[in-house]
């Protein structure tokens, strides 16, 4: 379809007349109009236009000089509106529809909301109505809101008994894993579960068991050397910062019709108004809409929504080596680098495109290169482990995989699914989905340099790490470097703790026999809805940089914090 004519909306107008100031109706839906097809010096001509169908067409914007100023119905359904600050033209606007549009947020809801305030109808619901809901469900950051702890039984201490607890005595290893320290390694640390939240609920329902919670993140220390006891949580529509010294949920955001898979911190120096420089702790939010929020948490708001992907985007992460570049990860087979910025004066970000890699299947988890973070790009993907060149100053903006990971030396290695996947210091990765009931320790240093000009490597692999022996997947593992920890949790609530930090000082020539955990925290069994809750899954486990506080994020909708004793 090309440019609209005056022929052609007198044809689609009503009543059917020969002059464009007399049609009240026009209907212009499903013409795969776009947004310049729009001409105001055209439509302006409509002067008596009160209903205008837009519906199923490609428009990204609507311009702001229509000049149909007696218009009360407008459809603009299944198109690509990025944006609604264009419907304030439209002053006596009474029903408006805009379903089906991608890239709009509950924020824009809400700016509708304020833009036209002789609206009756949105989306077919009474206006009225659809105001107060997202008014209420867009306090997005609740201050030091405390949900509700799950209870454990009035006889049970907070120490629970030993075989329920998480124990580093020999009882809680795994049948026939030495003793924690004999192999050179540090004595198993002692922890204790503290907190179990149940703050994600749909609806703040106490009935909620069946959300799931997907991934967590400890906020940057704000000094060096310091620890930070702040972690993010998501799952469901819902962001929680909680301080795992007290169990308090610090905030909650939410978005109604979201579900968050991904967070990541970063920490920025931004000038204020008086010219002053401080420092920023942001938290980036990602989920099924394939929108990534940036919340300043404890200013308390949304500062920026990013319109990443058009299909969900499954992890995010940011650079170590710049705190304003943001890889985002989706299920459209893309990994975008993406520059925030630093937010101006009125705490607004203007993220801009990087790069774009494009992946022969959906990624799984990102893990920018720890000895060259601003030069190499590791990913999981659903069809194996494979690294991009992310250095800026090459000149391609858009790049396939460089090199293709495998985990023996058969072609038949090649294709499989790593879902788990962390650099334990500058040279050692551990990474998991490769091989049943394993977890594999492999040096970045070593495979690489034997790379030659191949696409496709086998891994030089230091260690294996038994595991579960489940047949699920998505079980996402965690290192924690300054301590040379692993962590990872498993399908019948478990958290399997190993400490290599023997492999780090001294990585072995040849691969050692598969090595136990040095501990397994036992699932706790907490009380809710009056009954134990005796079995869950552990999807991801975090800790800590100092290991003082580790949290593991269940399918049941239940934060486990437990802390160092």
């Amino acid at each position: 379809m090309g440019p609209l004519s005056a022929r052609l909306l007198m044809q689609r107008g009503r009543p059917k007349s020969d002059r464009l100031g007399k049609i009240r109706s026009l209907d212009l839906s499903g013409l795969e109009l776009l947004s310049e097809h729009l001409d105001p010096k055209l439509l302006c001509r409509l002067t008596q236009l009160q209903e205008l169908d837009l519906s199923n067409n490609h428009l990204e914007t609507l311009p702001d000089n229509l000049g149909l100023s007696h218009l009360r119905v407008l459809r603009c359904a299944n198109n690509q509106l990025g944006d609604v600050t264009a419907l304030c033209q439209f002053p006596k606007l009474e029903e408006l529809s805009l379903e089906g549009n991608p890239f709009l947020t509950v924020n824009d809801n809400l700016k509708v909301s304020f833009l036209l305030p002789t609206l009756r109808k949105v989306n077919g619901k009474d206006a009225s109505s659809t105001y107060s809901q997202v008014e209420n469900l867009n306090r997005e950051l609740t201050s030091r809101a405390r949900l509700a702890a799950l209870k454990r039984p009035d006889d049970v201490p907070l120490s629970l008994s030993p075989s329920k607890r998480a124990c580093a005595s020999p009882s809680a290893q795994v049948e026939g894993s030495p003793v924690a320290g004999s192999d050179g390694s540090q004595p198993a640390v002692k922890l204790e579960p503290l907190h179990f939240l149940q703050c994600h609920s749909k609806n703040n329902s106490p009935q909620d068991l069946e959300t799931q919670l997907w991934a967590c993140a400890f906020e940057p220390a704000w000094e060096e050397g310091a620890t930070s006891q702040t972690v993010a949580t998501c799952g469901g529509e819902a962001v929680c910062v909680i301080d795992c010294q007290t169990g308090i949920v610090l905030h909650k955001y939410k978005a109604p019709g979201e579900e968050f898979f991904s967070v990541a911190w970063t920490a920025l120096m931004v000038v204020t108004q008086a010219g002053h420089k401080k420092r920023w702790s942001v938290l980036a939010a990602a989920g099924l809409r394939g929108l990534v929020r940036l919340l300043h948490v404890r200013a308390g708001f949304c500062c920026g929504v990013i319109r990443a992907h058009k299909k969900a985007i499954a992890t995010l992460c940011f650079s170590p080596a710049h705190e304003t570049h943001l890889f985002t990860a989706s299920y459209d087979k893309r990994i975008i680098l993406w520059d925030i910025g630093v937010p101006n004066q009125d705490y607004e970000f203007q993220a801009s495109q990087l790069l774009t890699l494009d992946t022969t299947s959906i990624p799984l988890r990102l893990c920018p290169v720890a000895s060259c973070p601003d030069a190499r790009l590791l990913a999981g993907c659903e069809g194996g482990c494979c690294c991009w060149d992310v250095r800026l100053d090459q000149p391609q903006k858009r790049r396939v995989c460089e090199v293709e990971f495998v985990f023996s030396e058969g072609s038949e290695a090649s294709g499989r699914r790593v879902d788990g996947l962390a650099f334990v210091n500058e040279d050692i990765v551990a990474s998991k989905g490769s091989g049943l009931g394993t977890i594999c320790l492999w040096s970045w240093r070593q495979t690489w340099g034997g790379r030659g000009s191949q696409s496709t490597v086998a891994v030089v692999v230091l260690a294996r790490l038994q595991w579960s022996s489940t047949e699920l997947a998505y079980f996402s593992l965690s290192a924690c470097p300054d301590k040379g920890i692993v962590l990872c949790g498993d399908e019948e609530g478990n958290v399997w703790l190993y400490d290599v930090s023997n492999i780090l000082k001294q990585p072995p020539l040849l691969p050692a026999a598969l090595q136990a955990p040095t501990q397994i925290l036992k699932w706790p069994q907490p009380w809710a809805l009056g009954q134990v809750v005796t079995k869950t899954m552990v999807n991801t486990v975090v800790a800590n940089a100092s290991f003082t506080y580790l949290t593991a994020l269940t399918d049941s909708n239940i934060v486990a914090i437990w802390g160092r004793m």
